[in-house]
Order: C-alpha cells, then sequence, then structure tokens
C-alpha cells in the first residue's frame, strides 16, 4: 500500500515550512487544469445569477478568478497552507494560440470595410495613451517622491504592456539605476493592472451607451455567423484548424526573434503568433485557401477563458499586501486616466457610435494590463449589448499591434532621459 506521501504525490509538490515559513503545496499541472475548470464553471454560473455583472460586462473568468486569489490567500494569511499551481507552460501557450487566432481574423478585407480613417484614429490613440501614461506616472511620482523608472513600471510598461513587458523593462531600468525591486514593482502593478482594466472595461462602455442611447446593429454578425445558418462544428475540421493553429504558432518564433532583437526595443513572445496569424489569413485568402472561421472562433474563445482562469486564479494577494503608499497612489491615478481617455477620448477618436463603446471597453483592457483583457471586455459587453464586429476583430489585434511596437520605443527613449 503507498504512504500518505506517495499519494499526494501525484497531486504536487509538498514543502513543509522551515523558520517560520508557512507549509506549502504546488499542484502538478493537470490537477492545476482542474482548478481552472472549476473557475471557468463558477464565473459563469455567478454572471448567469448577476444582473449586476451581466449589466457591466465583468468577464466571468474575472469574478470567479479573483474569488479563487482570495480563498487562497486567506489560506495563506492564516499560516494554514501555501497553495500554488503549476500553470506557467500552460498559460504561455494559451496565450499565443489566443492571439494567434485574433490575429487570424485580421484580414485586409475588414480594415478596408472599416476605413483608413478608423485605423489612423486607433493608432494614434494608442500612441497618445501610452504617451500620458509615461507623463502623467512620472510626475505623479515626483509628488509622492517615486522613483522616475518605479513610476514607469507603474505607468506604460505594466499598464499598456502589461506583465511581459514590464518584467523584460525591469532589468533595463535596474542597469540604468533603478531600484533592484524594479522587476517586482512591475509585475505587481501589471498584476493589479489586468484587475484593474477586466473591472473598469465593461462599465465605461455600460456607461456611454446608456448615456448615448447606443444601440448594435441587429445586422452586424460574427463572421462565422454572417450566412444566418447555425454553424455546426465539424470534427474533422476542428482538428484541421488545430493543427494550423498550432503548426501558425510555431511559424510565429521566427517573427518573435527577429522583432525581439531590434536594439532596444523589448516585444512579447505572442506578438509573434499575432503577426504569424494575420499573414497567414491574408495568404489563404489571396490564394483561396480555404479554412473554418466557426472552428477557429472556438478555439480562440476556449484558450482566452482558460488564459484568463489561469492568470487569475494564480495572483498572489499576499504578495500585494505590502504594496501601497507611493505606488497605491500612481496606480489609481493610471487607473482614472485610463477610465477618462475611454470615455472622453476613445469613444469620439472612434466614432461615437455603439462600436466606439465596446473599443472604449477593449481600450480599458489592453490599457490596463493586456490584449486579452481588451477581448474579454469586448466579448463580456457584446454578450450583454449585441455584435459589432469591426470592434470584436479589428481593434484588439490593431492595437496592440501598435501598442507593442510604440511602448517599447517611448519606454526606451523616455526612461533613457533618468538614466544616471
Amino acid at each position: 500500500m503507498p504512504t500518505l506521501e506517495e499519494i499526494i504525490a501525484y497531486f504536487g509538490t509538498y514543502t513543509p515550512g522551515a523558520d517560520g515559513a508557512v507549509n506549502a503545496f504546488k499542484f502538478e499541472y493537470l490537477t492545476s487544469l482542474g482548478f481552472a475548470a472549476i473557475v471557468i464553471f463558477l464565473g459563469h454560473a455567478i454572471v448567469k445569477r448577476s444582473a449586476l455583472l451581466r449589466k457591466f460586462a465583468i468577464p466571468a473568468p474575472v469574478v470567479s478568478g479573483l474569488l479563487f486569489s482570495i480563498v487562497i490567500a486567506i489560506l495563506k494569511g492564516s499560516g494554514l497552507i501555501a497553495l500554488s499551481f503549476n500553470v506557467s507552460t500552460v498559460q504561455d501557450l494559451c496565450q499565443n494560440i489566443f492571439f494567434m487566432c485574433v490575429g487570424f481574423g485580421f484580414s485586409w478585407k475588414l480594415i478596408r470595410h472599416a476605413g483608413g480613417k478608423l485605423c489612423i484614429m486607433i493608432a494614434v490613440a494608442a500612441c497618445l495613451l501610452i504617451t500620458i501614461q509615461d507623463v502623467v506616472g512620472v510626475l505623479v511620482g515626483q509628488v509622492v517622491g517615486l522613483n522616475p523608472f518605479l513610476a514607469l513600471q507603474c505607468s506604460s510598461a505594466s499598464m499598456s504592456g502589461g506583465v511581459g513587458t514590464a518584467s523584460a523593462f525591469g532589468p533595463i531600468f535596474i542597469e540604468w539605476g533603478a531600484p533592484e525591486s524594479a522587476t517586482t514593482v512591475g509585475v505587481t502593478a501589471g498584476t493589479l493592472g489586468n484587475i484593474m482594466g477586466s473591472l473598469i472595461g465593461g462599465p465605461v462602455a455600460a456607461f456611454l451607451i446608456s448615456r448615448h442611447s447606443l444601440k448594435s446593429d441587429p445586422n452586424d454578425k460574427p463572421e462565422s455567423a454572417a450566412s444566418g445558418k447555425i454553424n455546426e462544428l465539424n470534427n474533422a475540421h476542428m482538428v484541421s484548424m488545430f493543427g494550423m493553429v498550432l503548426l501558425l504558432c510555431a511559424l510565429g518564433m521566427p517573427i518573435y526573434c527577429i522583432l525581439d532583437n531590434i536594439p532596444k526595443i523589448e516585444m512579447p513572445k505572442f506578438i509573434g503568433c499575432l503577426f504569424a496569424g494575420a499573414i497567414a489569413r491574408n495568404i489563404m485568402e489571396a490564394l483561396h485557401i480555404k479554412f473554418y472561421t466557426p472552428e477557429v472562433d472556438a478555439i480562440e474563445h476556449m484558450f482566452l477563458e482558460l488564459y484568463l482562469a489561469l492568470v487569475l486564479m494564480t495572483i498572489d494577494i499576499t504578495a500585494l499586501a505590502d504594496v501601497a503608499g507611493q505606488m497605491g497612489v500612481v496606480l489609481l491615478v493610471q487607473a482614472v486616466l485610463m477610465a477618462l481617455f475611454a470615455i472622453f477620448i476613445s469613444y469620439n477618436m472612434f466614432g461615437r457610435n455603439y462600436g466606439a463603446a465596446v473599443m472604449a471597453a477593449g481600450n480599458c483592457g489592453w490599457g490596463c494590463g493586456s490584449g486579452p483583457n481588451a477581448v474579454a471586455n469586448e466579448k463580456a459587453v457584446m454578450d450583454q449589448y449585441g455584435w459589432h464586429n469591426v470592434a470584436w476583430v479589428l481593434y484588439p489585434s490593431f492595437a496592440v499591434i501598435i501598442d507593442d511596437i510604440y511602448n517599447p520605443i517611448f519606454l526606451s527613449l523616455f526612461g533613457s532621459i533618468f538614466a544616471s
């Protein structure tokens, strides 16, 4: 008969506490995915039963993921046990597959339909937001006595750039004279930004929709539903498209390699997958190569839900407990800035219509944390108020591309001003 320790080892690794530390247990990846599934099911059950959450379009995994993180924090804070999950590889996979699918929806046909003016406005708004975030962040940091590099880590590095960009710029800023905590501050700010972006995007869109009496166009439907027929998923098509998705993600790595080796510019891995998807989509359309949109859409939604669940359920709230004071002030200002920017600038620049309100929610998502947040915010809004194809397919991918090009360049140039 196996011992209790041998049985427990099937589910993860137990580490006894030493020198006053809390006992720890890290679940292996399959068990961790089981918890992620519970987070997904629970989130949808809660949102389904809450008119308030649906009204403000809060993504389901965000609700249950935060509740899950609070429970984990209570267990750790009480000294009972510190639970963690082996999800880093799966989380990275989900993010890259999701962004490849987003990029695959980036068709030049849609750009022509949306119009060059909207594309220019999206690009200008993205660059403007990044610039304002950094300038305001550094100014507020000076007022409260925060190191300018740490202020930048609480600005576009973590807000528009997310945890990935903040992690990449931490060592760069340290080399330029920032405190050794620069990377930790950036990652913490990016984590908080993910939460802020998820929480304010839906309410911002709901406010705009209510204030301006906006309605979705009933004739504007997802590409997979444009024919008006019910698209039943086909097993052979799903296998074919999943194989294509994996191949295109792999082909995104050479693109990522090229972009990431541009001097003084840091690029996240998923940007290579996004470009690979966009390039492949347009080549396939030009060569009339058959692909199956409903299956790609299904893959996209599955990996988005799983990615959000994994991110939110693994947030270590206890590690954020000591983050207060100067950093908290800067982050609070950034959250208010993002909401005001979306309401008064993004909405007006994007056309002052229903699609503009949906894109404003998406702006809050990537402007306070990450591209997946942008898509999750838009999906939650559209699930409640109606579809908008341009906002769904064009905005997240195009805005993230502009962000991932301009943000590292501006951070490098602006940050060098404060280098010792």
